[in-house]
């Protein structure tokens, strides 16, 4: 079967889902003559992929959409999405939150995403530098109180906004996609760009109605198992690939600091690090950014995150009581409601970290990322010893074409960031405004 036999192919039931469109296009190739071999495999996916609507993705509407704004404070930012139970949300251009009608600054209603673990970290680490400052000239020490108190106790902290946090590269692009628009589309954005989540938009009034995840777009990918362009690629060995972090792996021993740790998580901008027996070099857990809501929660881990070490807080016991099981069931929680949420029930335990070994195939990493609700695979040898570590993006890259222009307008988010940094595009230069 050719490209133009696939199209053809793909065109009928143009609103059906990945599971149709596969049984459809294994029909038309059991039942012509044409030769398979002479498809490019990468060119046959993406063309299947690019028929498959996003609005076939179930669980995109679960749950209501929280929004910040960019002259929120970054205390009050933290507080809603804690409260709400939500990992992240858009920001949206709106400096004055006394006046939700004041005339945007930008082209774009929103101007960039950002993730609760990235402000508490930044909090901490600015708490941190006063404390510091505090020692060195002989002033008070900051009183150990929960986190939202000292953040109003340090209002140059806590008050500062949201939209401020640009220049510190702590936002995420807003690249959103529309439900008429292809899960090849998003394939494109989450390999080209380091996004966390694909914002889904009305056309009307681009309103956000919900997102789509890494997990979400690597569970579509292994809907297409059993198609011959799809395995040819996912039945390689992870060692016939190159990933990025495959020879290096930014770790923690176990008998460091969490706030060392959390040091380290913020450093690394990848959301992991792995915890590392220093006697034996072995993988023993890791600390994502998922899991930082835990120092909020414990104001014995907040005020003591300097003496605890990293290896009693991997062993911590996590209650989950409210948790209920049946939400796994559904695919479309797992999809939204369930991966956004800041408070993951479905991840493993910290001291029980994802691995796989550069024997497995892709399609092998895939499945163990999708079955535990990971966001990373740690790369071990035969020692158990962490060499690498894998994340989604890696895996989403093997299936998008190299050079491909995703043809994205970054809108308010660049526009913003510049502003904040003091600079500006003059003739497709940056030019510093000072």
């Amino acid at each position: 079967m050719d490209l133009r036999h696939i199209e053809n192919a793909m065109k009928k039931d143009s609103d059906s889902g990945i599971v149709e469109k596969k049984e459809t296009l294994n029909s038309n190739i059991n039942n012509t003559d044409h030769d398979n071999q002479g498809i490019d495999s990468g060119t046959a996916l993406q063309l299947f992929l690019d028929h498959i609507p996003i609005s076939s993705i179930p669980g995109i509407k679960n749950s209501p959409v929280l929004e910040l704004r960019a002259g929120d404070s970054v205390s009050d930012a933290i507080h809603k999405l804690y409260e709400k139970d939500v990992f992240g949300a858009p920001i949206a251009d709106i400096f004055d939150p006394d006046n939700t009608t004041a005339t945007r600054r930008f082209l774009d209603p929103y101007i960039g995403f950002i993730d609760f673990a990235s402000m508490v970290l930044w909090c901490l680490e600015e708490l941190e530098n006063e404390e510091r400052n505090r020692k060195d000239n002989g002033g008070e020490e900051i009183k150990k109180n929960g986190i939202f108190t000292m953040l109003e106790q340090n209002p140059h902290i806590g008050q500062t906004k949201v939209g401020e946090l640009a220049k510190s590269f702590l936002w995420d692009p807003f690249f959103p996609v529309h439900l008429d628009e292809t899960l090849f589309h998003v394939l494109l954005l989450l390999s080209k760009h380091r996004v966390q989540v694909v914002p889904v938009i009305e056309r009307s009034n681009s309103n956000v109605i919900g997102f789509i995840t890494q997990n979400a777009v690597i569970q579509f990918l292994l809907q297409s198992s059993g198609l011959e362009w799809f395995d040819s690629i996912a039945n390689k060995a992870l060692s016939e690939f190159r990933f990025e972090n495959e020879q290096h792996v930014v770790h923690v021993y176990e008998d460091q600091s969490i706030a060392e740790a959390l040091h380290t998580l913020q450093e690394s901008r990848i959301g992991v690090i792995a915890v590392i027996n220093r006697g034996t070099k072995k993988l023993i857990g890791s600390i994502r950014s998922s899991d930082i809501h835990l120092i909020i929660e414990n104001d014995n881990l907040l005020h003591n995150r300097k003496n605890l070490t990293v290896e009693e807080f991997i062993h911590m016991e996590i209650n989950n009581k409210d948790f209920d099981p049946s939400i796994e069931q559904d695919l479309g929680a797992l999809f939204s409601s369930g991966i956004l949420c800041l408070r993951n029930r479905f991840l493993p335990r910290m001291d029980l970290p994802v691995t796989n070994k550069k024997t497995d195939t892709l399609k092998q990493v895939m499945k163990n990322m999708t079955e535990t609700k990971s966001c990373f695979s740690f790369l071990i040898n035969d020692l158990q010893q962490a060499t690498g570590v894998l994340t989604l993006r890696d895996i989403i890259i093997q299936f998008a074409p190299p050079c491909i222009d995703s043809s994205i307008h970054g809108g308010g988010f660049f526009e913003s960031a510049l502003e904040q940094t003091g600079c500006h595009v003059e003739k497709a230069t940056l030019a510093c405004n000072h």
